[in-house]
Formats: C-alpha cells, sequence, structure tokens
C-alpha cells in the first residue's frame, strides 16, 4: 500500500508500516515516517496503537470501528500479521487526514514528533518551560539546546503562523523566546553521525543563537561553523565562549562575516589604508576556548578579541605563536598538544603572561623562554627536552613556582629533581617541580650541588686568569726578538730560575714590575764590538 501523504506549512508529511518483526509472544509493527527530506522509524505492537485510540476517541471523538479489532487467536500468525499491517497503515492515514494543521498531542508522541519534526520539537520544548523555565532561570544553571532542538526554534520563527497554532497555550512559542532572551549560561551538545532512528545530521542544520539576549556563556561542540549563525549577536553580553570539534580556524567563528570582505579592521583602530568593512569587537569577552578544533595558526581574527585573559588552543595543530601581541590582556595561553618546535621571540607576544601551557609539543629547547618575567606556571611536560643545561633559560625567571617537566627524555637522568631544582639557585624551595613540593633532603641535596657547581666555576676562573697572565711574559719576549726569542735565554741566578719555573704569576708580575734588569741580562748575552 502506498503511504499515507498530506502536506501541513508546505512540508509534505508521509507514514506507513514497512514491516513487522516478533518480539518474544507479540509483534513489533515498524512505521516509517517522513517529513520532507527527514525519515525515521518508530516501533509499536498492537497495544499501543489501542492505547493510542482509546485516547482519540475519548478526547477528540475518533470513530470507535476505525483501529482493527483485538485478535486472541492466532494473533502472530503471518497471515494476520500482513493483514493487521495493511489495517494499521490505513488507520494512521485516516488520523493524518484527519488532522491536517494540528496533530494532537497523543498523536505526535506516537509518531515521535516531539524527538524529529520541528512543530512537535518545538511544541514540547515551549511545554517544558512553560513548567521549568523560570526555577532554570533563577537557579542559574546550563540549559542545554541540541543542534536539532534550535533548528526547530529558528524555522518556527520563519514560519507565518500563531504562536500557539494547536491551541495549547502551554505550547505557545512565546515560552521559547522569553527564556532565551533571559537565559544566562547555554550548551549545544552536537551528534557526530545521524539523530536516533532518523536520518537527521546534525551538523547540517543551521540554527540562530541571536535570540539569546543574555547569554554570558555558551559552550558548542561538535558542530560545524557553517550552522552556527547569529554568534556576532551575542558581542554586548558574551564573556565565555566555549568551542570544540567545530572548527577550522579561529576566524570563521570570531568574525564569520569576514568572508563577504576583501579587508576588514576591528573598530577603533587607527586606519591608514583603504578597507572594506569595519568590524565591531568582543569588548566583554574575556575567556576563549577553542580546543580540540582542526586549528592550523592564530590568525589576525584575535584583533577583535582584545580583552580575553584566558585563552585555550590546546589540541589543535599550531606550528607558530603568532598574532598574541594584540591580547594585552593575555594572562592564561594553553598551547598544548599543537606542533610547536620553536618559541624564539616569544616574550614580545605574551609580555604579561602567568600561566603557560606547552604540554605535549615538540620543543628541543627552551630559549624563547627566558623573558617571561611574570611566568608562575609552566608546564612543558610530554616535548623533546633532553638536555638539563635548558633549564637555564627559565632558571632565572623571577616568579616561576609551578614547573612540570614529565615525560621529557631529561627525566631519566639520574637525580633530575636536584640538578633542575639547583638551576633556580636561591629560588629552589618555591619552585613545585611535577607537582611534588620539593623536600628539606633535596634542598639540601642543592646546596651541595650548589657548591660543587661554585667551587668548579672559581676554579675555572682561576685558571682563566693564571692564562691570560701567564700569556704576558711570553709576549713581550716575542716583542723584543720575534726571531730568536725561543733559541737566547738570559743568564740567571739558581733562585731566579727556580722562582720561574715554579711561579708564573709571580714570574709575570716580576718582569713587570722590573722590565730594565731583564733587558740588562738579555743585552750583556751579546758579543761587545
Amino acid at each position: 500500500m502506498d503511504c499515507a501523504a498530506f502536506t501541513e506549512q508546505n512540508t509534505e508529511r508521509s507514514v506507513c508500516i514497512v514491516g513487522s518483526e516478533l518480539v518474544e509472544n507479540y509483534t513489533v509493527y515498524i512505521i516509517e515516517v517522513k517529513v520532507g527530506e527527514h525519515r525515521w522509524t518508530v516501533k509499536h505492537r498492537y497495544s499501543d496503537f489501542y492505547e493510542l485510540h482509546e485516547k482519540l476517541t475519548s478526547e477528540k471523538k475518533i470513530d470507535k470501528h476505525l483501529l482493527p479489532p483485538k485478535k486472541i487467536i492466532g494473533k502472530n500468525s503471518k497471515t494476520l500479521v500482513e493483514k493487521r499491517q495493511k489495517e494499521l497503515e490505513v488507520y494512521l492515514q485516516t488520523l493524518l487526514n484527519r488532522f491536517p494543521v494540528a496533530v494532537p498531542k497523543v498523536l505526535s508522541i506516537f509518531l515521535h514528533f516531539q524527538l524529529y519534526e520541528i512543530n512537535g520539537i518545538a511544541a514540547t520544548l515551549a511545554e517544558d518551560l512553560y513548567h521549568t523555565g523560570e526555577q532554570l532561570l533563577v537557579a542559574g544553571e546550563v540549559f542545554l539546546l541540541r543542534p536539532l532542538q534550535l533548528y526547530a526554534i529558528t524555522q518556527q520563527l520563519k514560519l507565518a503562523k500563531p504562536n500557539c497554532s494547536n491551541g495549547d497555550a502551554k505550547a505557545d512559542l512565546g515560552h521559547i523566546l522569553d527564556f532565551a532572551c533571559r537565559l544566562k549560561y547555554l550548551k549545544i551538545p552536537g551528534t557526530i553521525g545521524v539523530v536516533g532512528t532518523s536520518n537527521i545530521a546534525e551538523h547540517s542544520l543551521p540554527f540562530d543563537l541571536s535570540v539569546f539576549k543574555s547569554v554570558l556563556q555558551i559552550e558548542i561542540n561538535d558542530c560545524s561553523s557553517g550552522q552556527i549563525r547569529g554568534l556576532p549577536a551575542l558581542k554586548p553580553t558574551l564573556v565565555t565562549l566555549s568551542i570544540h570539534r567545530s572548527a577550522a580556524s579561529m576566524k570563521e567563528i570570531l568574525v564569520p562575516e569576514a568572508a563577504e570582505f576583501a579587508k576588514w579592521e576591528p573598530e577603533g583602530v587607527d586606519i591608514d589604508c583603504a578597507v572594506t568593512a569595519i568590524i565591531p569587537t568582543w569588548k566583554i569577552l574575556t575567556t576563549l576556548d577553542m580546543s580540540h578544533n582542526n586549528i592550523y595558526c592564530i590568525d589576525e581574527s584575535v584583533k577583535l578579541i582584545p580583552a580575553v585573559e584566558f585563552l585555550d588552543l590546546g589540541h589543535n595543530f599550531l606550528s607558530l605563536v603568532e598574532n598574541l601581541q594584540y591580547l594585552y590582556n593575555l594572562v592564561h595561553l594553553d598551547l598544548s598538544y599543537n606542533k610547536l618546535t620553536v618559541l624564539e621571540g616569544v616574550h614580545t607576544k605574551l609580555g604579561n603572561i602567568k600561566t603557560l601551557n606547552l604540554a605535549g609539543n615538540q620543543l628541543e629547547t627552551l630559549s624563547g623562554l627566558s623573558k617571561l618575567y611574570s611566568l608562575v606556571n609552566l608546564d612543558l611536560s610530554g616535548n623533546r627536552l633532553a638536555q638539563l643545561d635548558e633549564i637555564k633559560y627559565i632558571g632565572m625567571l623571577p616568579c616561576l613556582e609551578k614547573l612540570s617537566l614529565a615525560t621529557n627524555p631529561m627525566c631519566i637522568i639520574p637525580d633530575y629533581r636536584t640538578k633542575v631544582l639547583a638551576q633556580f639557585c636561591d629560588r629552589a624551595s618555591e619552585v613545585c617541580l611535577d607537582g611534588t613540593v620539593t623536600t628539606e633532603k633535596e634542598l639540601d641535596t642543592v646546596e651541595v650541588l650548589k657548591a660543587i657547581q661554585k667551587a668548579k666555576e672559581a676554579k675555572d676562573r682561576m685558571a682563566n686568569t693564571e692564562k691570560k697572565i701567564s700569556d704576558v711574559p711570553r709576549q713581550t719576549d716575542a716583542g723584543l726578538n720575534p726571531s730568536s726569542s725561543s733559541s737566547v735565554a738570559a743568564p740567571q741566578s739558581s733562585s731566579s730560575s727556580s722562582s720561574s719555573s715554579s711561579s708564573p704569576l709571580h714570574c709575570a708580575s716580576s718582569s713587570q714590575a722590573s722590565p730594565r734588569p731583564m733587558m740588562d741580562n738579555l743585552l750583556s748575552s751579546f758579543p761587545q764590538k
């Protein structure tokens, strides 16, 4: 039998029973529902149809004989099941024809309109908010709305129809709009793949966020940037924006309108070249979390978020730290699990940074961190740091208190902790390394290492000084007679010879203090004319 079909608000809907299956000792009928391009399946046994019919005859005065009668004997026989399948399909077709404009709530639930069809979704949400919306707003809780629900609201607002088309005041669309206008915290969890038993892919459904006039915080997961509409309209109120597994660039989220203009600049900036658009900034956005996306660069869209203090770009594909000089208020930055290999000149972009997470990158040197004088918390775990000498670049940072170097190659070096802490000199006791507070025993070992290092440095300085001083007489002798300095020796007493051979420093000092006797001795060795 052909599927039953009807039209509501220019959207074609159809319903048919496509099969059945035996579950335990009863038969379940598989119903396929189509609305436009969307379709889904619903499974019901005969008793569900019977319960639906009882409610409709009571509430809507449906003919009692419309539903095929019960069968006790042979109810699961193939012949009866096939015959009943056709009769139940005719029953559903008759019901849909009876209610072409507004489907009764009980029938809507039976066909799962409240899960997959925009009118049913909106009506169900409106009724829920009618009962609980005010309490949720007062409690200040985060409210979850799926992309499919937001799509339904967006589509309903486009329709030229009354807010309450089915006559039920509780299902009035106004309840949703009033709630949305006052909501502070919103979370939008998308779906990878299709929704339930339907063919609906949520990531292909556009939705408009501009109805959320007071929202302070939004989190969006598993959507596509192309389906997110109206986000710039939230600039006057939005303080925290989190978007995960939804973007390929920062620009497509922060300045989606840039795709329409060849050249744009943020408002309030002195412009010395031609532009096609001036884009308003996110004036009060202080937290931006775009971790777990497919972002390959920190693009110029950061010019539009000058108030951001917390920026999380972890778990992306960044290879350079760039453009962050525009974030004058940035104090917490997460660049963990990217593709960073070098950090040269990073202090020119992160002048006031306090917390920096660089875990899970490919860093082999820390030379670029030596001038981050405000840094308090630094996570370098999971990189390629092999040489303890690299710690010298951060050992003199005056504010560093928390340092993580776990799972770096250097961690297998014997006494790794004390050797790292020793490079912080007098601040070793203030540094918490790898989440563990420095112990008194470690501090004692650090003092020994520092003493050994100082002794080594002193010895090296003395050796260098002696070398420089011992070079002086050789240079003087060479200056007197370069051609014969190596073959002509001055006659000296045995005591003078002994002193010269045992103490270069003494020798150099004597020759510098009294050069004339040495000159006379040298000259006397030559024959007189």
